[in-house]
């Protein structure tokens, strides 16, 4: 009778964990769909509203990668886009560069060193499309009156910049938490 009771506690303990493990991905895509309706400050509704009905194929694709949120010109309007470009980068790397693939024959510390450069080359094209972004919405005229001034370029770069790094740690949580090696979770929320 006491071992039937402890085997029911230590499975009730594994089903608390499995909670806790949804209530993060649920609140994780919360955070982000909520994150994809703020709009970055100073963006012409109207402008939006006119680039939106004219958008072509290649502008909804990078759309459906942010979830939304890039039509929106949302501050999480790169999304994860820049994780996947970057872990796609390193592992072509390895290819090219027979450093990458000593440290892919290391194992689990080749593989820590891998990951740290993919988070480099992230942050790095986080940075390049952040500004892309940035100069795309100030040169066609999405952004209102004085809001198109160099300092507030610079402040509007740096929070779609700073968001989508808590985008990505975000998803690299669920990777690790919950799907154990997808950012299935993150890219599927739009």
């Amino acid at each position: 009778m006491a071992a039937s009771k402890s085997s029911g506690l230590a499975s009730l303990g594994k089903l608390t964990e499995l909670k806790q493990r949804l209530l993060f991905v649920i609140g994780a895509l919360i955070v982000f769909r909520l994150g994809s309706f703020i709009p970055v400050p100073g963006v012409n509704p109207e402008a939006m509203a006119r680039l939106i009905s004219n958008s072509g194929g290649l502008i909804d694709m990078f759309n459906m990668f942010s979830g939304g949120a890039l039509l929106q010109l949302s501050v999480f309007a790169i999304g994860i886009m820049p994780y996947i470009t970057a872990s796609i980068i390193v592992q072509l790397l390895t290819v090219v560069i027979p450093r990458f693939e000593e440290l892919r024959k290391e194992g689990q510390a080749g593989q820590a060193k891998m990951t740290q450069y993919t988070r480099y080359l992230t942050v790095a094209l986080a940075l390049l499309q952040a500004t892309g972004i940035v100069a795309l919405a100030a040169n066609g005229n999405l952004l209102q009156g004085q809001a198109n001034c160099d300092a507030q370029n610079i402040i509007r770069d740096q929070s779609i910049l700073g968001l989508a790094i808590i985008v990505i740690v975000f998803a690299n949580l669920v990777m690790t938490l919950v799907f154990w090696g997808t950012s299935a979770g993150i890219r599927i929320s739009g």
